[in-house]
Order: structure tokens, then C-alpha cells, then sequence
């Protein structure tokens, strides 16, 4: 089936040492959805990619008030 991802927003890219773990917002099969990418770099290069997504749930059914961000 088709599967469909889009970068919307960067929210924060963070970096310690050689991990860059970049934070974003936009949409899977167009829901809302957080976007976390963790990589390690050696040499300049990407040596390792974990990621983890979530659909954002509608506002109505937040526990909280602060947002996913």
C-alpha cells in the first residue's frame, strides 16, 4: 500500500559529541505526526539512523495543554 511522510516543521536539532537528534513536525498518510531522528556520526558521515514517529492526536484528547512541542 502507499505509505506517505512529510517534513513540515524542524523544531530543534540538538548535537552531543558525534549523536544529532533532530525534532519535527508534519504528516504521515496526511495525520499530523512528531518526527524524532536520532544519528551517529563518524567521520562526517551518518553511521547509524534510529527514528520514531507518533500521530498527534486532535487537541480534544490532549492530557495536557503544552502540545507535543
Amino acid at each position: 500500500g502507499d505509505y506517505s511522510i512529510q517534513y513540515k516543521t524542524c523544531h530543534r536539532i540538538l548535537a552531543d559529541g558525534n549523536f544529532v537528534l533532530s525534532v519535527c513536525e508534519g504528516f504521515i498518510n496526511q495525520k499530523l505526526s512528531s518526527f524524532f531522528d536520532l544519528y551517529r556520526l563518524e567521520g562526517g558521515k551518518v553511521v547509524e539512523h534510529w527514528d520514531t514517529s507518533h500521530i498527534i492526536p486532535d487537541r480534544c484528547k490532549w492530557k495536557n495543554n503544552n502540545g507535543k512541542f
